[in-house]
């Protein structure tokens, strides 16, 4: 009987074969009689199989057990070829189809004359056993309880939905999203987890993301308007070199709050394209047209008269997107735009040029890079080599309150170079050091700050008496349990080691953070639960200008609350199913300055420390002093794991005592609900 593909069966193999028929046939296997040709041709495969296989990270992570089938032919040519493998894991896939690609050429199948194309089936049980004993069998004998062209179809529909997978793009980073992406590398050996966003291949080894969005599409939409919304991207186009998705996204909330407003809302209608080139070239871009009015506290720090720091030409600037123009009457219009290129020339190394957010950091906060201020134009390098990540990143800032010398209509740039680098000490310890150089923009940035490893606390100092400003850092984490892992981080901005005797003097800037995670807590799936403290002294991050301070925007770098303060935080998230929720608190004091004084008490890091209260006896918390309490609540629901779009609706209470009101800070309660649909794509920071 002549097919295109014959089914082959090791153990009754009389059965389908007439005596023209022959299995391919190895080098080592020539010369054999037929029969053996076939015992040869098994043997062989299996040996060669499963000598090459490695059982990928995730797999040994999440100590699975259990079988995947994998199918696959021996073309008339004599090639090997992979056909489908039966599992969830694309890093199994991935690693089924490396192997059978490095199988060498061989002699094909024959009847009747000439070559012919035979499949098999080789099962895969784990955990890997080399002496198991696998067997090549016949698809019919054991598939056959199982429709596989069904199972098929399902793989195929989720595995071109899911295109970004297997790419070099960025995860858009949430603190939500990101806490099952940290577990997974916490239980591995080896990774990094501070420098962010990752990329979808970085996060493949030790995270199927596929199984996870998988168990999320509705495959019994048949419309296109269903599958639009609960499956798929608007629009996606693959071709052989190339393929891009485009999204329309929203943003779009309403809510109520305890003051005059009627209402609050924010309209955010969002285009997104995705792609990538040749596998080696990525882009993404994301524009934001949005309307917003907000929570009383944060409109009144939106339009905030008195804020030293508002964008000239504006009319406000909304935390962490940038400047406004006013919308009707009591609203914001604030529009954003974010893309980059990425450029992957092989596993070691990647270049990203854009406009966006870096985060480094373990923590809900981060002194040395956070996410809290508006999108920078920046240059990033990550590199990864044995047991370190080194992360290079150059930020062209923006100062809207400061005018460029050039023009004085045009807001005033400043500089920004930072190294990072992750050291695996062992299983168990990672180090990270950490530098960064500000210089003021003017006549561009300086050519010895692209130097990707050049030690910038040097090269600052040489360039000159207040040329620009250097903060050095360390970071640490400790993996106490594969549930469970410590992290800190200490950045220095000034220290005065020869008056370590008195901590008060105003040189002795610096800022630590300590914390702890607790994944899977109690023995409870999808149970996380996160104790942070943040502690910085007054008069971080600042400097004799702003031109020259941590800031972009108009915002902190670091801290969201500058300096000046300590902070205590506790967080709890949950996941089911489609279903995700988090419970937040946090209490802290600030020290902020009063209005009707011409003094720095060191809270704002735009102003400048020479304006500075005292030289010694500097207290945490001083001048203004403030105690804040906040809590709040998220419900959210999964509606499309493409594009990740979800419903939600949030709780939060504000309790912000501070001992002299001011403008963009009044004293008072707040308690604020909101409901909507929103896309997950960044961190709103509304607690301030």
């Amino acid at each position: 009987m002549v097919r295109k593909y014959l089914f082959l069966v090791l153990l009754f193999p009389s059965v389908f074969f007439s005596q023209q028929e022959r299995y391919p046939i190895f080098d080592v296997c020539k010369g054999e009689e037929i029969q053996s040709i076939q015992k040869c041709f098994l043997a062989t495969t299996k040996k060669h199989f499963f000598s090459e296989f490695k059982t990928p990270a995730i797999v040994e992570n999440e100590k699975f057990t259990g079988t995947a089938n994998s199918i696959f032919v021996v073309t008339a040519q004599g090639d090997f070829k992979l056909i489908y493998v039966n599992t969830p894991y694309e890093s199994i896939k991935k690693e089924v189809k490396r192997v059978f690609d490095n199988f060498p050429k061989i002699t094909p199948g024959w009847y009747n004359n000439h070559a012919i194309e035979m499949q098999f089936e080789l099962p895969i049980a784990f955990p890997i056993n080399r002496t198991q004993s696998n067997e090549i069998i016949s698809p019919t004998e054991k598939t056959k309880k199982i429709d596989i062209l069904e199972v098929v179809e399902k793989n195929r529909i989720a595995d071109s939905t899911f295109l970004e997978h297997s790419s070099k793009l960025n995860i858009p980073f949430t603190h939500r999203r990101y806490v099952e992406f940290e577990y997974a590398m916490h239980k591995a050996k080896g990774t990094h987890t501070a420098s962010k966003p990752y990329t979808y291949s970085e996060v493949s080894e030790y995270y199927d993301l596929t199984k996870e969005k998988k168990e999320f599409l509705k495959p019994n939409k048949k419309t296109w308007v269903g599958n639009k919304i609960w499956n798929e991207h608007l629009l996606q186009i693959k071709k052989k070199d190339y393929w891009f998705t485009v999204d329309f996204l929203l943003d779009t909330q309403l809510g109520k709050d305890n003051s005059n407003l009627a209402y609050t809302f924010n309209n955010s209608r969002i285009v997104q394209v995705n792609g990538e080139i040749l596998d080696k070239i990525s882009f993404s871009t994301t524009y934001y047209e949005s309307q917003g009015r907000f929570a009383e506290y944060i409109n009144r720090f939106i339009e905030n008269p008195a804020l030293n720091v508002r964008p000239k030409n504006s009319e406000g600037l909304v935390p962490g997107r940038g400047k406004t123009k006013r919308h009707r009457t009591d609203s914001h219009d604030y529009p954003v735009a974010e893309a980059y290129l990425a450029y992957t020339p092989n596993k070691y190394l990647q270049f990203q040029f854009g406009n966006g957010k870096n985060f480094l950091g373990d923590g809900y906060r981060s002194f040395i890079l956070s996410d809290v201020s508006a999108p920078t134009t920046y240059l990033k390098l990550k590199a990864n080599l044995w047991k370190f990540q080194y992360t290079n990143i150059w930020m062209w800032n923006t100062e809207p309150s400061l005018s460029s010398a050039l023009d004085p209509k045009e807001h005033a740039r400043k500089y920004i170079a930072a190294h990072y680098l992750s050291f695996n000490v062992n299983d168990r310890l990672n180090l990270g050091f950490f530098e960064t150089a500000i210089s003021r923009g003017g006549n561009g940035i300086d050519a010895g700050f692209l130097n990707p490893i050049i030690f910038y606390r040097s090269l600052e100092f040489n360039r000159g008496e207040d040329a620009g400003n250097a903060i050095l850092g360390l970071a640490g984490k400790y993996k106490l349990s594969n549930q469970i892992s410590l992290y800190s981080q200490l950045v220095v901005d000034e220290f005065s080691f020869n008056k370590l005797n008195s901590l008060g003097r105003w040189e002795n800037k610096f800022a630590y953070q300590i914390g702890a995670k607790y994944f899977d807590a109690f023995q409870v799936d999808n149970l996380f639960l996160q104790l942070e403290y943040n502690y910085a002294r007054p008069y971080t991050f600042a400097h004799q200008t702003s031109a020259l301070n941590y800031g972009n925007y108009s915002q902190p770098m670091g801290h969201l609350w500058g300096a000046n303060f300590w902070e205590a935080i506790a967080i709890a998230r949950y996941k089911k199913d489609r279903w995700s929720g988090s419970a937040k608190l946090i209490l802290g004091k600030k020290g902020f300055d009063f209005v009707d004084q011409a003094v720095s008490y060191g809270g704002d890091i735009y102003q400048s420390y020479e304006d500075r209260f005292a030289d010694t006896g500097n207290v945490l918390g001083q001048g203004n002093t403030a105690n804040i309490f906040i809590a709040d609540i998220q419900a959210n629901y999964l509606i499309n794991p493409s594009n990740r779009t979800n419903l939600f609706a949030g709780f939060s209470y504000r309790n912000f005592d501070i001992d002299t009101a001011l403008p963009g800070f009044p004293s008072g309660t707040t308690v604020w609900f909101t409901a909507g649909i929103r896309s997950d794509l960044f961190n709103w920071y509304f607690d301030f």
